[in-house]
């Protein structure tokens, strides 16, 4: 009995968690990071089809700690937007599963060109 009680308080608090993910609006665009470059900027592979260098804005640079492989949520510059954004939000470990299953975002296929 108590398993099965710890089970259903468990699925109960990756519900709430899951119910609080920030989808994009408008412009913006889901993204996964491929490099930190230094600086406070990062390469951002989005799932728009583009490469953008971001930055994390002033008010946010204390607060989200982004690493490579991260998924983000990235808002494309007015002026420059095809190359440049800001990381306004990172998605957890629940959120980005979720965002897959739906079909927000696509598994991560490596192209062997690059290399």
């Amino acid at each position: 009995m108590n398993k099965k009680r710890e089970e259903e308080l468990k699925q109960q608090q990756e519900q709430q968690e899951i119910m609080r993910v920030k989808l994009p609006r408008g412009k913006q665009s889901i993204g996964l990071i491929e490099t930190r470059l230094g600086n406070g900027r990062m390469r951002v592979r989005c799932y728009d089809g583009k490469i953008r260098v971001c930055r994390i804005p002033g008010s946010l640079k204390r607060n989200l700690w982004v690493r490579e492989n991260d998924i983000v949520l990235v808002e494309p510059w007015e002026y420059g937007g095809e190359d440049k954004g800001d990381v306004i939000y990172k998605y957890r470990p629940s959120q980005a599963e979720w965002l897959r299953r739906k079909g927000y975002i696509k598994e991560v296929t490596v192209d062997l060109e690059e290399f």
